[in-house]
């Protein structure tokens, strides 16, 4: 199935997992990044439903001694891509998800309002699975086509918040990203 966009900003591919965190993006705003991060619930383990619990605000602080630390965290992304590549959409793209926090870009402070931004499921060293970042190219490209202001505009959490966060990690490799990207 070839990827697109619709007229409210779902992608055709991704479960739909709407989020209640998010909010509109301020008035004329160009979406111009992407930015990918990554995530695991609990950190360094994979599948199950807490990443989804977590962005739609139900996961359970008693299942797990660190979702005590973060159940309370009110945040989401636009997309997940899990380690199976299945994509999950949790708010449209022409809103603001609440992915990024305190962030700059090229001078650009609050990179929430101008970006758009995918979890990898995943930890900063732990390899990342080839579907996922079949995926993420296809998924890139499908945007760019989209918000032709994103360009070559890709960048990690690290790049954005440096001094806060370290996602996607070392263990992401981002010249095979590239290299899809210029593939396809």
């Amino acid at each position: 199935m070839s990827l697109a966009i619709s007229d409210d900003g779902w992608l055709n591919i991704a479960r739909r997992c709407p989020s209640p965190n998010f909010n509109q993006r301020p008035p004329d705003t160009v979406i111009s990044l992407v930015v990918v991060h990554n995530i695991s619930l609990p950190p360094k383990q994979f599948g199950g439903a807490y990443i989804e619990q977590l962005f739609t605000n139900c996961l359970n602080p008693q299942q797990h001694p660190y979702f005590a630390q973060i159940a309370h965290l009110q945040v989401s992304a636009h997309l997940l891509i899990r380690r199976d590549g299945e994509v999950l959409q949790f708010v449209p793209f022409g809103a603001r998800a609440w992915h990024a926090g305190t962030s700059n870009y090229l001078g650009r402070d609050n990179c929430n309002d101008f970006s758009i931004g995918i979890e990898l499921e995943g930890a900063d060293d732990i390899a990342y699975e080839g579907v996922q970042y079949q995926q993420l190219a296809a998924i890139v490209q499908t945007l760019q086509q989209h918000y032709p202001h994103i360009a070559q505009q890709v960048t990690g959490h690290s790049d954005i918040a440096p001094q806060r966060k370290t996602d996607p990690g070392q263990a992401f490799d981002w010249p095979k990203l590239w290299s899809l990207l210029k593939q396809e």
